[in-house]
């Protein structure tokens, strides 16, 4: 059905707008904050998006996207950084009202120093894959710049956000690799899938949502010095 990928995307987003109304997290009333990372981000993303589809990292089935491009992506997958960040953004304030904020806070710097050791390691193995070198070089990147410049207080909270996610998470992608949507390259990547899930859509996965949430947490900073 070529409406299959619109219809995932309307779907990750319709319960968190509906439910950002809800009187107790106001989530509507952080959009402001949200909006202005999403675009950074989501510019970010869809730059190597369009890269890795036009060296045929991954390529978009025909029969369930609607035919509408723009720069040889699908519109389905322009939402997609959209909706995914805006959903996930969404789960982290839910969570930063509903669980106590430091539950993580022991772990979160062994966590992201295992992730950097290991995403550095997997750049070494496997360099000459273009989604694996990408995906694990950013990813170290951005828990450097976070972890040690930056100095962020959020990553206790970011990780439970992160973990709670999984579960839209296995949803969608499930969906997108299954049915399938979209079509990896295994020549590019370590071969390897959770399901029909590439193991490094895990990890790019938490790059976007981690770069997503400090945008966040930034814009709001900024906007509440302004009032």
């Amino acid at each position: 059905m070529e409406f299959s990928y619109l219809l995932i995307n309307f779907l990750t987003i319709f319960f968190p707008i509906v439910l950002s109304f809800d009187k107790r997290v106001a989530f509507f009333k952080s959009w402001s904050f949200v909006f202005p990372g999403l675009l950074i981000t989501g510019l970010l993303f869809l730059f190597w998006d369009y890269l890795f589809t036009i060296y045929g990292v991954w390529s978009f089935n025909p029969e369930y996207i609607i035919g509408f491009h723009i720069l040889d992506l699908p519109i389905e997958e322009i939402l997609f950084f959209i909706t995914v960040p805006f959903a996930c953004v969404f789960v982290y304030e839910c969570l930063n009202y509903y669980v106590k904020p430091d539950l993580l806070k022991r772990f979160s710097s062994p966590i992201s120093y295992f992730l950097i050791v290991f995403s550095i390691l997997m750049v070494f193995l496997f360099y000459d894959r273009v989604y694996s070198l990408i995906t694990f070089g950013l990813l170290a990147m951005v828990l450097i710049i976070t972890e040690f410049v930056v100095k962020s207080t959020i990553m206790s909270r970011f990780y439970l956000a992160y973990l709670v996610s999984l579960i839209p998470f296995y949803i969608v992608n499930g969906l997108l690799t299954s049915i399938p949507i979209v079509m990896y390259n295994d020549a590019e990547n370590v071969a390897f899938r959770v399901g029909t899930i590439p193991f490094e859509d895990h990890f790019y996965s938490l790059s976007m949502l981690l770069i997503n949430i400090l945008f966040f947490e930034y814009f709001r900073k900024r906007g509440a010095i302004v009032k």
